[in-house]
């Protein structure tokens, strides 16, 4: 039961996460300005969750994971709610304070809750139900552009956080299964600084920079690519071309779930990213039809989908569960490093470019996920010959 109100979290997690790329066609035309303004929301939400996600060594060890969870989720409401009866452009960036600030602590608490009390297999599932959340979203706001305006697909999604929230709050007592090992886990734990020095980590974290950036810009960018690059499409079917991305990791992530513990974390990553940059390959094909490309588009993210989940869940595996929280929270943070500015610099390089140059920037990022990852997996056996 637990673990079914972790994936309904998870759904939570996922919802205001594909909301803003879906509507951003739409929504730009409505607030009067530039295509490129779209990195500064997403830049400020971004921004908030690395605040999150670097305080939830200490919120993890001060509070119970089930409470940072039910005010984090409080706080999107917040946010996405507020989106939905916004008419100024300014007033998405404060709102987006709040709608980052719930987001970054949530994915941390959960991510260390489960590394430290459930198989790789569960993480992977959990992180497929973040899936299951970002597609149901671009469907809310195509439904939203269809019938009304992107101000409802934003009121809608809050009230189904509203209900999962309801539903967290039921399940408070499920959460003192584990109460006594997370207790003394939190006691234990090491701070930032000194994780920081632990071989290894500063690799894992420029991996995930790697990532994010790569995941954040195709959250963001690919309906303005399909606007971009291909003439003919309605504003509804461009709107939902949002989900591509989330469906390739609800799907990548799902099949993960059942062959993970098989093939193991490593393994995992290293296909994974491999069928990403085949995906990528396909978006490289203008010329052919766009069902290629929205083909393409599901690869790129059924291949990340092993990815952050495997590379979290191996954190107390390969740095102890001492320094799990810290290494955790660190990693988020690094990850939104690059959700934060990278769909950002790519919003400002496409202005001159062209949108077109959108696959060249996600392969940069797939060969340095892979790269630094690979580099991770070095140090951490050179410091275990060593001693």
């Amino acid at each position: 039961m637990l673990i079914a109100v972790m994936y309904l979290i998870y759904i939570s997690l996922g919802l205001p996460d594909s909301l803003l790329g879906s509507g951003w066609p739409v929504m730009k035309e409505d607030l009067g300005v530039p295509s490129s303004y779209a990195g500064y929301v997403f830049m400020t939400i971004a921004f908030m969750t690395i605040i999150s996600a670097l305080l939830s060594p200490v919120l993890i060890k001060r509070f119970h994971t089930k409470w940072i969870i039910i005010v984090s989720i409080f706080m999107t409401i917040i946010g996405i709610l507020g989106f939905s009866f916004s008419g100024h452009y300014l007033t998405l960036i404060i709102l987006s304070v709040p709608y980052g600030l719930g987001a970054g602590a949530i994915d941390a608490a959960v991510n260390h809750y489960i590394a430290n009390n459930y198989s790789g297999a569960v993480m992977n599932f959990l992180h497929c139900f973040y899936g299951v959340g970002a597609i149901i979203s671009p469907n809310i706001m195509a439904l939203a552009l269809k019938h009304a305006t992107w101000h409802e697909g934003y009121r809608w999604t809050s009230y189904i956080q509203m209900g999962i929230m309801l539903v967290c709050i039921f399940s408070l007592p499920l959460w003192n299964k584990n109460k006594e090992n997370e207790s003394q886990g939190s006691k234990d734990a090491a701070g930032i600084g000194e994780t920081l020095k632990v071989p290894g980590v500063i690799f894992t974290l420029i991996a995930f920079f790697a990532y994010c950036s790569g995941e954040a810009t195709c959250f963001l960018w690919t309906s303005s690519y399909f606007a971009g690059t291909r003439s003919g499409l309605s504003d509804s079917l461009i709107a939902s071309f949002g989900m591509l991305v989330f469906l390739g990791l609800m799907i990548g992530r799902l099949i993960s779930g059942f062959i993970t513990n098989r093939f193991g974390d490593r393994k995992m990553i290293r296909y994974g990213i491999a069928l990403e940059i085949f995906g990528i390959v396909l978006v490289f094909l203008e010329g052919a039809p766009y069902q290629v490309t929205v083909a393409g588009f599901v690869l790129i993210g059924t291949g990340m989908g092993p990815v952050f989940p495997s590379i979290q869940h191996m954190a107390p595996i390969n740095f102890d569960k001492r320094y799990s929280a810290a290494v955790i929270g660190l990693q988020m943070a690094s990850a939104y490093v690059g959700s934060a500015f990278m769909p950002m610099v790519f919003g400002n390089i496409q202005e001159h470019t062209g949108i077109g140059i959108m696959p060249f920037y996600l392969l940069i990022f797939a060969v340095l996920n892979l790269g630094f990852l690979e580099l991770t997996y070095m140090s951490l056996k050179k410091e275990r010959t060593d001693r």
